[in-house]
């Protein structure tokens, strides 16, 4: 397939089989495979099973996205702004739900925005990712590691159950298939990937992203290490349903500090990997780790896609995994080889660091800068330009630290990190929001690194070719776009993606052009999604605001806004704008 070359569509046997993405695929719904698009719904967070955040709705479309205008507008807690979150609705048979930063859970009719009924919450506010949803029920979670099943047509409690000792359970998306609920964990000294009977929330199986003895990769980890090395995998996975495999993946280790691996030497197994496990029984299939002996907090734990393309004639089963190293680590989702190429370089050493002598590397190389250099702040500041700040080693990205600051890119808040990704089966293109935000690494700085006084914070949006791995487009924009900033893709090559100031953007999926925004009051990061009633299609966005990395700087909200073409609501008043550098002064 290539690089923006639309692929043939066409309905054969009544809709029973049908091409998309250049590769066949069975007549399923999104819950059902990893190739099919989502259209009239919208029904878990990512769209389908593979994560694509794309739709085959275009109604919507370059063409006449300007005349695209606020539809409806609920404040799900009824003004209530002072907590993050990255709640990305979902969409079924008409009814919008999502879950609001007090754990709250809203339904509303997605035509209307008339509220059809709400589930309160009496366990705490916490930061939200989605919904899961599945076999006539809604999937959240709450604190105390509580997992709670709703009706999705009246919000009434079906089963509420308590998983301790594996972790928080209340940070990523839920994700379901086939009588199961996938629920990832994280801040615990070690913590695992768990599944759940959707009946009644039973634990059917766990993975623990840190072997323990006796187990595959244990020996990793230098003597008792093991027991506090982290590894959360804290965002949703992803699902094959035909090769029976769900892949997670896992944080970055914390045994010593996440910037200090004095005493952990290995590898850390499994810290900073993909791993694929079977669906039915949590059985370990492969993995592949992105960065050996963690000591930059570079955890790449992020939300997998799947798709099918084409690579020199042959069609084959991929995975993208990979996020705050800046690399689009490419895999077979069969075996975790890496078709396009994936290289051990030398990289430099610290003896007491015990780093790794060798890190993986696609041979096409990043999606962003991976030394520090100048970054452009985009056409709403002309002439301003992010730099190395002052009193710093610069550094690249695997070059190590002990006592004195190192100062690398992308950054613990750069590359790419809590956003989805979009794969668009249109243009062939894989999108996804970026981050430039240096951090100054020091061994003591626990697991969240340094940013320096003074320095930038901005970002952009880059579409690349995975058929290739190289980038077809970049544009660069005032503000960090990795942390919760979704992407959405539709077969109207239109690209949606929110800013933390409020704007959500319109872009032209093949070139990148912006063609339309609108102010909804709040940062908006989470993903969009989009959806269809009686024929006319919507856009649907939660803009909440998370503190990361603008601190409180960042607009916060409880907007629930939905979009379509003619609608009249006009936007919100523009909240001030995050501040787009840290201070040059305080604590």
């Amino acid at each position: 397939m290539l690089s923006g070359t639309p692929c043939t569509v066409a309905l054969l046997a009544a809709g029973l089989t049908f091409m998309l993405g250049c590769a066949e695929v069975s007549g399923k719904g999104p819950l059902e495979s990893i190739g099919t698009p989502t259209a009239a719904d919208f029904p878990k967070v990512g769209g389908n099973l593979g994560n694509q955040s794309y739709s085959a709705l275009k109604q919507i479309n370059k063409d006449n996205i300007d005349q695209l205008g606020g539809a409806w507008l609920v404040r799900v807690e009824d003004g209530w702004a002072e907590a993050n979150s990255q709640g990305t609705p979902i969409v079924v048979d008409g009814v919008v739900y999502v879950e609001t930063a007090r754990g709250n859970v809203v339904a509303v009719n997605g035509a209307t925005g008339e509220s059809l009924w709400r589930y309160d919450s009496e366990r705490g506010t916490t930061l939200r990712r989605g919904l899961g949803h599945g076999n006539g029920m809604l999937f959240t979670a709450a604190r105390g590691n509580w997992i709670i099943a709703l009706n999705k047509d009246t919000g009434e409690v079906v089963w509420e159950r308590q998983h301790e000792g594996y972790g928080d359970l209340t940070k990523p998306a839920l994700t379901y298939f086939d009588g199961k609920v996938f629920v990832g964990s994280n801040d615990s000294p070690r913590s695992a990937a768990l599944t759940l009977d959707a009946r009644n929330g039973d634990l059917l199986w766990h993975f623990w992203g840190v072997p323990g003895p006796g187990e595959l990769g244990h020996d990793t980890w230098e003597g008792s290490s093991w027991e506090s090395g982290g590894a959360s995998p804290w965002m949703a996975p992803a699902i094959d349903p035909e090769l029976n495999m769900v892949y997670w993946s896992f944080g970055n280790a914390r045994s010593g500090g996440a910037n200090d691996g004095s005493t952990r030497g290995g590898k850390n197994l499994f810290a900073n990997s993909i791993v694929a496990l079977d669906l039915d029984t949590g059985e370990y299939r492969w993995h592949f780790q992105s960065v050996h002996h963690d000591i930059w907090d570079m955890d790449n734990v992020m939300t997998p896609v799947l798709f099918d393309a084409e690579i020199d004639g042959d069609m084959r089963p991929l995975l993208v995994y990979g996020s705050k190293t800046g690399m689009h680590y490419i895999l077979d989702r069969r075996d975790g080889s890496a078709p396009l190429g994936i290289e051990e370089r030398q990289v430099p050493q610290d003896d007491l660091q015990k780093s790794w002598p060798t890190q993986p590397y696609p041979v096409q190389g990043g999606f962003v800068e991976l030394c520090v250099v100048e970054q452009p702040l985009g056409t709403e500041i002309p002439g301003h330009r992010s730099r190395a700040v002052p009193n710093y080693t610069p550094g690249c990205l695997f070059d190590p630290h002990w006592e004195d600051f190192v100062l690398s890119i992308p950054g613990i808040g750069g590359g790419s990190d809590t956003n989805l990704k979009s794969y668009s089966h249109s243009t062939g293109l894989l999108y996804t929001g970026v981050g430039y935000v240096a951090t100054a690494h020091h061994r003591s700085e626990g697991g969240v690194g340094h940013r320096p006084a003074g320095q930038y914070m901005t970002g952009g949006v880059v579409a690349v070719d995975p058929t290739t791995n190289e980038t077809v487009w970049e544009i660069h924009l005032p503000y960090e776009m990795s942390h919760g900033n979704g992407a959405l893709s539709t077969a109207g090559d239109v690209l949606f993606i929110g800013q933390p100031d409020g704007n959500l953007l319109g872009l032209d999926a093949l070139t990148g052009d912006e063609l339309w925004r609108f102010q909804t009051g709040a940062a908006v990061t989470s993903s969009p999604a989009t959806y269809e009633i009686d024929g006319e299609q919507y856009v649907v966005t939660l803009s909440g605001g998370t503190r990361l990395p603008y601190g409180n700087t960042v607009p916060r909200g409880d907007y629930l806004w939905a979009y379509k073409l003619g609608g009249d609501v006009p936007e919100a008043q523009t909240p001030p704008p995050p501040a787009q550098r840290r201070p040059v002064s305080g604590g």
